[in-house]
């Protein structure tokens, strides 16, 4: 990961936070950050007309990363959270050249890994998509930290598509959950991450399939911690703010995406189409 110079005196605290995903699974993270810093003006943009990330091509990750990352930049975002493991494992990189140090530039994988190093674990199973388990970036972050933790990676390219659907709580979804945890990669973890933003809408049903056997990492609260930390150390927290704005663009209309958007942020929120 490229190091930015942290020099951000150009922002103002009231500028919103931008954060993006390929559709309902960078809501995870949102919700979090809405949480943890109620005073804050969000922009959401869920590229739901190319989801599923997972299962495309590097080149196209990185196409559809940088045009929302200029996007945000357009709407004066004070921040950017790249809420999708698969972009963050693909065009991070390309992220960064795009935003060229303008604003601060958090992501989904270096957080939870250095956060998993430098606690007690020994073997860690990570479920995510093809392109984020191909990249190999959990096993390499964490081990960059701590060399002796033992990393095992799973590809589980179902179940963003089942979490679209609205496959939430449903018998397709559990048996989806049950066949890929009950793979022998996973066999000996003591740790699950959860290496996709979508995954968290199946805690329940992942914490039911393990019992207290597995811890399952939080992964949403830890990057929203780190988002705080950083707006914090720069003096860009939005403190004085009553009445935040949410604004949510999707690069196509859909019906599980305005559900679960509404469900978390209330009935009063609008989509708006943006096609870049």
């Amino acid at each position: 990961m490229k190091k930015q110079k942290e020099d951000y005196s150009h922002l103002q605290a009231s500028q919103p936070i931008g954060i993006f995903d390929s559709g309902v699974g960078g809501l995870t993270v949102a919700r979090e950050i809405k949480r943890m810093l109620p005073q804050e003006n969000l922009i959401y943009f869920g590229d739901t007309k190319h989801l599923p990330y997972g299962d495309k091509s590097r080149d196209a990750i990185i196409g559809y990363s940088t045009k929302i990352t200029n996007f945000l930049l357009e709407k004066n975002c004070k921040a950017i959270v790249v809420a999708c493991n698969t972009a963050t494992a693909n065009a991070l990189n390309q992220v960064l050249d795009i935003v060229d140090r303008k604003v601060p530039v958090i992501d989904v994988i270096h957080p939870v890994a250095e956060k998993v190093a430098y606690e007690i674990h020994n073997n860690v199973g990570v479920i995510a998509t093809k392109a984020t388990v191909s990249s190999g970036l959990y096993r390499k972050s964490i081990r960059k930290h701590n060399k002796f933790i033992k990393v095992d990676e799973l590809a589980t390219p179902l179940l963003v598509p089942a979490i679209e659907e609205g496959f939430r709580n449903h018998p397709i979804t559990n048996a989806i959950i049950y066949n890929y945890l009950s793979n022998s990669k996973l066999k000996n973890i003591e740790t699950l991450i959860l290496g996709c933003t979508h995954y968290p809408l199946l805690m329940a049903e992942i914490k039911q399939f393990y019992g207290n056997r597995v811890r399952v990492i939080d992964s949403p609260s830890i990057v929203a911690t780190q988002l705080k930390h950083i707006l914090d150390k720069h003096r860009l927290l939005n403190s004085d703010n009553a009445s935040p704005s949410y604004e949510f663009f999707v690069s196509d209309l859909t019906k599980n995406f305005e559900k679960i958007s509404k469900k978390i942020f209330g009935n009063s929120i609008k989509l708006e189409l943006k096609v870049l």
